[in-house]
């Protein structure tokens, strides 16, 4: 009832006129309508609000409610302060729609033409652009008359502005098509000769619907009405397009490439498929610099910018972390000068970026006239939208597939628990698994043997180097160690680890078999490890080793 927990931090501050009035000023708790009439239960919601607390951004919360009184009816609004078209999110300022300023019960209509497949020859195709930015604005107009509205207060403000938003996506497809790098003047200069020319076809369909259909109802007195009849109030807008981009395959709004190549993983993580922009994939070919290999490598790294492949292509094929973020905000800045509304753009910073590189990108945007401005720093998130194939430093460690085959080499090595075998294979990469098994199956040796290989292998696979591996399974004993020709096997991990320092060169490579202790190695009766039956110490007696108090005895 109270909607408690809207905002992370909320305090009493004073009482007016028979309402509370919060600190942050955008809810109104009324004594009258809620029913807080004495003394005792204002002092008992004083204190609630004032010992509420909440993490920052923490995105689920629980409420009790012990009483409901039904009062009157009062509308509330969870995220919206009269006058401002913004609300406190855990102490941020947030818009709440970063390319579409609206007024109060507006609703938001978008639709983005692909520029991809506005090239031909070579060239921006104006004459197959123009036709689609007219049917584009007329189509957008008629969704407002189709649309079903959940409040009479949304349909009012939408039919009396009947704003629209006209945009794009696939510019970096086109700019590729044409020959022309992301980050560069040509660029800039393409891209406000594009979004002019939609601005100006969109707005003249919307003069000419506002003749035949009527301008909207708030044209008078507007700074449209100089063009004697206007149907929309705005008619573009450059969003972001996120889900319709993939939909469309195409690159999203007017961002630049994010990756020339990924990993595509199926079949429950058991196959993977590489998917190149097709762009790139038809340049190799014409070039001649196509290969698998390189495709994995591109798909590996996201960006071509470090590997052996033409210059032009290079600085064609630019990702969002390659262009430096002057570029991300002139770009922005540059489609901005041409839009109504408000334009979408992700300012990509790698993960060393500093304070003062966010700090002269505002900035900049301010100067040249950015409404609005987005800002990432790769890696600053665990999970993220998007990712490269090098990011093993910012995300959870992920095993690398096996292949259909690898191929190693298995040595056998005697142990206090019988002969191990152990199998080391390598992948392109080095060592990729290790399997060890013993000479007689089942027992709890057996299956710790199989254990630690198991993750050994997969610290493998996720790219631990082996030295950490080795120093922790070397050295470390049970209770049936084995001196042996080239120094003692203290345990099953310790003979794996040998056996992997062996297959690296660290060891010269030598079969490792038991030999027979002699009386000066271990004397008479002593003690020489613990029963695996009773605990109890076991003692080297006749060859053997053998416990005095159940009788177990390794020969026997």
């Amino acid at each position: 009832l109270l909607r408690l927990g809207i905002f992370s931090r909320i305090y009493l501050n004073r009482r007016k006129k028979g309402k509370l009035v919060i600190s942050n000023e955008n809810i109104y708790y009324f004594r009258e309508k809620i029913g807080f009439g004495d003394s005792e239960k204002m002092e008992k919601l004083e204190n609630a609000i004032k010992n509420y607390k909440r993490k920052m951004n923490r995105e689920r919360f629980v409420a009790t409610v012990k009483e409901v009184t039904p009062e009157d009816v009062e509308e509330v609004y969870d995220v919206q302060i009269p006058g401002i078209n913004a609300f406190d999110a855990n102490g941020f300022l947030v818009h709440n729609c970063g390319e579409q300023p609206l007024l109060p019960y507006e609703s938001c209509n978008l639709g983005s033409i692909n520029l991809s497949l506005m090239v031909t020859n070579g060239r921006v195709d104006y004459d197959k652009l123009k036709s689609l930015v007219k049917t584009a604005v007329h189509f957008l107009d008629n969704v407002i008359d189709r649309n079903r509205y959940p409040l009479k207060k949304i349909r009012e403000m939408t039919f009396a502005n009947r704003k629209i938003g006209l945009g794009v996506m696939g510019f970096a497809d086109m700019l590729i098509q044409l020959g022309v790098p992301y980050n560069s003047d040509k660029a800039i200069k393409i891209g406000e000769e594009v979004m002019s020319f939609i601005q100006k076809e969109a707005r003249e369909e919307s003069r000419r619907l506002g003749k035949e259909r009527g301008s909207f109802p708030n044209f008078k007195g507007s700074k449209l009405e100089k063009y004697g009849s206007m149907r929309n109030a705005t008619v573009t807008t450059i969003a972001p397009t996120g889900t319709i981009s993939i939909i469309a395959g195409c690159s999203s709004g007017i961002e630049p490439l994010f990756a020339v190549s990924f990993i595509r993983n199926v079949l429950d993580e058991e196959d993977r498929l590489i998917e190149v922009n097709p762009y790139f994939e038809e340049l190799a070919k014409e070039m001649g610099f196509y290969s698998k290999q390189l495709m994995e490598e591109v798909a590996e790294k996201g960006s071509v910018q470090d590997i052996d492949i033409p210059e032009n292509a290079k600085s064609l094929f630019v990702t969002a972390l390659d262009i430096s973020p002057e570029w991300h905000i002139r770009m922005q800045a540059a489609f901005q000068k041409y839009t109504d509304n408000a334009t979408s753009k992700t300012v990509n910073f790698r993960k060393d970026a500093t304070i003062d590189d966010v700090r002269k990108v505002y900035e900049l945007a301010y100067e040249l006239g950015c409404k609005g401005v987005t800002v990432y720093r790769y890696g600053s998130r665990k999970e993220q939208v998007l990712t490269t194939g090098e990011e093993e430093e910012i995300k959870e460690l992920k095993p690398r597939r096996r292949p259909s085959i690898v191929y190693g080499t298995t040595r056998k090595i005697a142990t206090g628990c019988g002969n191990l075998y152990v199998t080391i294979n390598e992948d392109e990469n080095g060592l990729f698994e290790v399997f060890a098994q013993l000479g007689k199956a089942g027992g709890c040796a057996a299956a710790q043997s199989e254990a630690v290989s198991r993750l050994i292998s997969l610290a493998l696979r996720s790219r631990i180097k082996i030295d950490a591996i080795l120093k922790q399974i070397k050295g470390i004993r049970c209770p049936s160690p084995l001196l042996a020709r080239g120094g003692p096997i203290l345990s099953c991990p310790d003979a794996i680890a040998k056996a992997i320092e062996m297959h690296l060169g660290k060891e010269k490579p030598k079969e490792v078999v038991a030999e027979t202790p002699s009386l000066e190695d271990f004397g008479r009766g002593s003690p020489v490890g613990v029963c695996p039956d009773c605990g109890n110490p076991l003692i080297y007696e006749e060859g053997c080793r053998v416990c005095k108090q159940c009788g177990y005895s390794t020969c026997g």
